[in-house]
């Protein structure tokens, strides 16, 4: 796991050299076990190195024997080593016994259709001598992060976008994307807060070349829609168990100590009883959990990690802790950051830097095996209305919608997100019911110049959802999150996890399981009201029943109670303050009547209010160009 920045002049003007040395060293905390840069005329790539694999000869920006070839790359080839042999069999020669070098071998081979041969997570960058030509690449699903801005003179990229901003590229917020932050907590498209940086979206490449411009490709897809299959739940299930099996194995690849980060949900758990019997020495495992007693969930992680004989260590988080580590981790984020279980990810992420360099992690389970809520929650919502819809009349369920909004607040707060006050379809059932400022919400909060650019904050979602042709409303919910929440997802992982110098893997994203769990029916994930049903037989005999049974939890963070009680205080310098107010992005009566309903228990708006106050410290941080300020907590 590295940080690689670059600049190619598209005027032909040569690289400065100190311009390309601080978009390296603003990722110090990528790679703080070296440096390199590398300048030939108008091309330029550095890298900050995290060494994993080769210790000794890794070093990068990485050249091809005859030097025709430049390489900076961040990720991990698990199956390199089997590369390798067919490589060195074709004729190539290996002056290292790194992955980086594989790539380059794997380039001079296949060209840009190299991609396609690397089983891993990757973001890289390659220079070729021969025709002038550059190579952005990312990973089929996203794990690791590339950013990109062009202008009239030249291409900025990097592993973060706090590189190209130190460039000198001038930050401006992109108002475009507010109505889909503020409903969804990411932007799905290749857009992001910064006016004029993208990133490259997972499974694709973008190639510059002098003669031919720019050309983005896309290499691969994880299709939904799962083929006619005669294969029983249990052999399905044994077929995940061996592949998981396989994938654990090959992301344990490394020549530094690893460990795991462990919930003790289904997934980390499955994780560390698959890890511990392929460790040479005993299993180390990380669990975070919160001062606050209703957002614990350490008991469960304590008792994977004793079932497994791993040494296991905890950190417990404060509120206080929370808050005054947030500016920090918004300016590593480079974006307001979406969800609060980032910060415990940077605090465990902390303690697990301590004694290893490199953690496994179970992010991705969910998405493959319909293991949200959300996914039951929408399949009834649209099974039901079916029959709702069949046996009564039109001015019969305008009538109960009305009826529903006269129900007492407790019962009506999932009445109306249901089929009964709701229009049928994914647009309401799947995207409309999990959002967090819903469109309608939004027109009574954004002011005239915050909806100037407003748009439909689930068209990009939307147009995944009705993409496979002969998916079910399960398959599609899938084929859309793994295009949109698993890459915001993905790349919380990666900047928490690099904020704190660590190597993160997520084996469940191993792209030969992602296929095989994506051709399996919806209805061996998703059983009545049983998520993962074909995950959890899976498991049955690796992980113990009271794990596999629990209830699912994630990462609670008891927001509303934070904001309504000791922290109101940054609601109302964050969110209700005359600086923060000027912004001119919402309307000041909407947003202090929303403040107030949530203090005063008559609604819990602590979501929304999140999302307000990391929009502002973004805003200070990066437009107002203040430092990460500590004295936020209150």
């Amino acid at each position: 796991m590295c940080g690689i920045a670059g600049i190619i002049s598209l005027d032909g003007r040569p690289v400065d050299r100190q311009r390309l040395e601080r978009m390296r060293d603003s990722l110090t905390h990528r790679g703080p076990d070296g440096e390199g840069a590398w300048i030939d005329g108008p091309v330029g790539l550095a890298h900050r190195r995290l060494s994993i694999v080769d210790l000794a000869s890794g070093q990068q920006p990485m050249l091809s024997a005859e030097g025709k070839l430049c390489l900076t790359f961040n990720g991990e080839i698990y199956d390199h080593l089997t590369t390798r042999a067919r490589l060195e069999q074709a004729g190539h020669i290996y002056r290292t016994n790194s992955d980086t070098e594989t790539i380059l071998h794997l380039y001079e081979e296949q060209g840009e259709r190299c991609v396609e041969s690397l089983t891993g997570m990757f973001a890289f960058a390659l220079w070729d001598r021969r025709d002038s030509s550059l190579l952005l690449a990312r990973d089929r699903l996203g794990i690791k992060p590339l950013y990109y801005a062009v202008t009239d003179r030249e291409l900025l990229f990097a592993s973060e976008i706090k590189a190209i901003l130190a460039a000198g590229f001038p930050p401006a917020l992109n108002t475009a994307v507010l109505p889909e932050f503020l409903a969804n907590r990411y932007v799905a498209s290749s857009e992001t807060f910064f006016r004029g940086i993208r990133k490259l979206l997972p499974g694709r490449t973008l190639r510059w070349s002098r003669a031919d411009g720019f050309r983005e490709r896309r290499y691969w897809e994880a299709k939904a829609g799962a083929p006619e299959s005669h294969a029983t739940m249990r052999e399905q299930a044994n077929d995940v168990l061996a592949r998981l099996k396989s994938a654990v194995q090959s992301h344990l690849m490394s020549d530094v100590p690893l460990g795991l980060f462990l919930s003790g949900g289904i997934d980390s758990t499955a994780l560390a009883c698959l890890m511990a019997p392929m460790m040479k020495g005993r299993l180390q495992t990380f669990s975070v959990g919160f001062a606050e007693a209703e957002a614990n969930e350490l008991n469960y992680a304590r008792m994977a990690a004793e079932a497994v004989g791993a040494e296991h260590r905890e950190v417990v988080v404060s509120s206080n802790d929370f808050f005054t580590a947030l500016p920090k981790l918004v300016f590593h984020e480079d974006e307001p950051i979406a969800f609060p279980s980032s910060v415990p990810l940077y605090f465990v992420s902390k303690l697990a830097r301590e004694h290893v360099k490199v953690v496994l992690t179970g992010e991705g389970a969910d998405e493959l095996f319909l293991g949200y809520n959300k996914y039951r929650v929408t399949a009834w919502n649209e099974r039901l209305a079916r029959g709702y819809e069949a046996v009564m009349p039109a001015g019969a369920r305008e009538l109960v919608r009305k009826m529903v909004a006269r129900l007492p607040r407790a019962v009506r707060r999932y009445a109306e997100r249901s089929f009964l006050a709701m229009p049928a379809g994914a647009r309401s059932f799947f995207y409309e019911n999990f959002s967090v400022f819903s469109p309608a919400l939004q027109e009574t909060l954004l002011s005239k110049v915050g909806q100037e650019h407003a748009r439909d904050p689930y068209a990009v979602g939307m147009a995944l959802f009705n993409e496979p042709q002969r998916a079910d409303v399960l398959e599609r919910m899938t084929h859309a999150d793994l295009q949109t929440y698993l890459v915001e997802l993905l790349m919380k992982q990666d900047q928490m996890s690099m904020a704190a110098s660590i190597e993160s893997r997520v084996p469940f994203l191993d792209h030969h399981l992602v296929e095989a769990a994506l051709a399996i029916p919806s209805g061996q994930k998703l059983r009545g009201f049983t998520t993962k049903a074909v995950l959890r037989e899976a498991l049955r005999d690796v992980v113990p029943k009271p794990i596999l049974t629990r209830k699912k939890m994630g990462f609670p963070v008891p927001m509303g109670r934070w904001l309504r009680e000791q922290h109101w205080p940054l609601v109302q310098e964050l969110v209700l303050s005359p600086r923060a107010m000027a912004r001119g992005h919402f309307q000041p009566e909407a947003l202090k009547k929303l403040a107030e309903d949530h203090r005063a228990g008559r609604a819990d708006h602590g979501d929304r209010l999140w999302l307000l106050i990391n929009l502002e410290i973004w805003n200070r941080q990066f437009l107002d160009g203040e430092q990460a300020s500590l004295h936020l907590a209150a």
